[in-house]
């Protein structure tokens, strides 16, 4: 049974939200889309995802001053609606329900790819299959189930992060076993340079690294759902910056400290390949579920904010009025049954072409992550605009260096899209993105004409 008059549960606590944050920004693209990035660019890679990580940080300090004004499950698309325009906000929610559709294709990949490890003859659409079937399960559940799923799927990512980091450095200072006699820092800058291929190898290891970044804006789409959120969200986006430092320079910087860039494999997880470098008993077993289960934890938050955009955009008349209903458990059924259907093109994709699959699906989903960011960054300043003119009031939780530092994060995220057109597994992006905005274009128009006639 669904209705349109209930409302979504705050079933969501501190902690949730807190590993959600976490959750969000640690899946296939650290895992899976490292290996490829570090053959790319070498230990010039660390410079990508301090670039990125910057832009990320203006990015959610944005969004969480904004989440305090008003803190709704719709977040950036709302914000868009209401500072922009409608037809931005309508862009913007139906292109992140499009993103994480995609993104969740392209974790859905990554677990088919990872299962070979075990059951190499086993097609990679099988265990692809299987896995969206059970996310789409547990995302019918009420919120508080999903949030406990998250919570744990995070920390099991979080101790197998730290637990690299620590038995690197363990080996890098202590010299440890074999890796230990040529494990060092050194290995950062002794073969071909900490900038083997130049400032291009950076610039085209950004698509991969902005897609590993995909995720961050999640806390956002939970605004609906948190409790306390006024509190909770600005903490949370506070610590985005921690975590980047942490999980993400500090991992692979440990990574290729103990192995050198050059005799990582683009094709293997440089988590798996370093840890049976270090001797840790099954260690390419253990590394190898972690990183299915990070694949799956994305997938599942990904299932989770369709299933709340649309809800958002059907409340809103900007999708079918029946996606903005709720079932008896308070979830956005409709909407996450659409969303999964949709998936599973993504299992199709890995039947017909799975070789190809990985590349072209991150460089669809990073184009819908860059639209979303610079639409947090412009609705900001038309939020702050709004403060000035007197419509809207100031919160406490604010943005450093608006509207500069908005800007140069908008300038930033049209270099990245440029940047997909020099690479031509990333180039797809750049074809598939006009047909899909000009699509909506149609869709839009469309939806406002009928409304207007009714």
């Amino acid at each position: 049974m669904s209705t349109t008059n209930a409302s979504l549960s705050r079933g969501l606590q501190s902690r949730h939200i807190q590993l959600i944050a976490i959750g969000g920004t640690i899946g296939v693209g650290l895992f899976l889309g490292s290996a490829k990035a570090i053959h790319n660019a070498g230990p010039g890679l660390l410079l990508s995802y301090v670039l990125g990580g910057i832009a990320v940080f203006f990015i959610m300090r944005a969004l969480g001053e904004l989440l305090t004004y008003r803190p709704v499950a719709g977040s950036f698309a709302s914000y868009a609606t209401e500072f922009v325009s409608p037809f931005a906000g309508y862009i913007t929610g139906w292109t992140y329900w499009f993103t994480w559709v995609v993104t969740c294709m392209a974790e859905l990949t990554a677990i088919g790819i990872y299962v070979h490890y075990w059951l190499p003859t086993t097609p990679q659409w099988i265990p692809a299959l299987v896995a969206l079937f059970v996310l789409y399960g547990t995302n019918l559940l009420a919120v508080r189930v999903y949030g406990e799923l998250e919570f744990w799927f995070a920390l099991i990512k979080v101790a197998t992060i730290v637990s690299l980091i620590v038995a690197g450095l363990a080996v890098i200072f202590f010299n440890i076993g074999d890796l230990g006699q040529t494990a060092g820092f050194h290995n950062l800058w002794s073969h071909g340079g900490f900038l083997p291929f130049g400032a291009m190898g950076v610039v085209l290891t950004l698509q991969i690294v902005m897609f590993a970044y995909t995720g961050v804006e999640l806390i956002g789409v939970t605004a609906g759902e948190a409790q306390n959120p006024s509190e909770v969200l600005p903490r949370a986006t506070n610590n985005v910056i921690y975590r980047i430092l942490i999980f993400y320079i500090g991992a692979l910087a440990v990574i290729m400290a103990l192995v050198p860039w050059n005799e990582l494999s683009p094709t293997v997880s440089p988590f798996v390949f370093v840890f049976e470098k270090i001797g840790v008993p099954a260690a390419a077993s253990i590394i190898n579920l972690v990183v299915i289960t990070a694949a799956a934890s994305s997938c599942n938050g990904g299932i989770f904010s369709t299933g709340r955009m649309l809800y958002t955009l059907g409340q809103s008349g900007q999708a079918p009025r029946a996606l903005g209903t709720l079932n008896s458990r308070h979830v956005p059924a409709a909407g996450i049954h659409l969303s999964a259907l949709v998936m599973v093109i993504g299992v199709a994709v890995n039947y017909l072409v799975p070789e190809e699959a990985f590349s072209w699906i991150t460089s669809v989903a990073v184009t819908g992550s860059l639209w979303t960011w610079i639409i947090i960054m412009f609705s900001h300043i038309k939020y702050r605009q709004a403060i000035t003119a007197g419509r809207v009031q100031p919160v406490a939780y604010r943005m450093p260096g608006a509207p500069v530092a908005n800007w140069l994060v908008i300038a930033f995220l049209l270099a990245v899209t440029v940047g997909l057109a020099f690479d031509s597994s990333t180039r797809v992006a750049l074809y598939v993105a006009p047909i899909w905005f000009g699509l909506l274009a149609v869709g839009y128009f469309r939806t406002r004409r009928s409304t207007v006639t009714l």
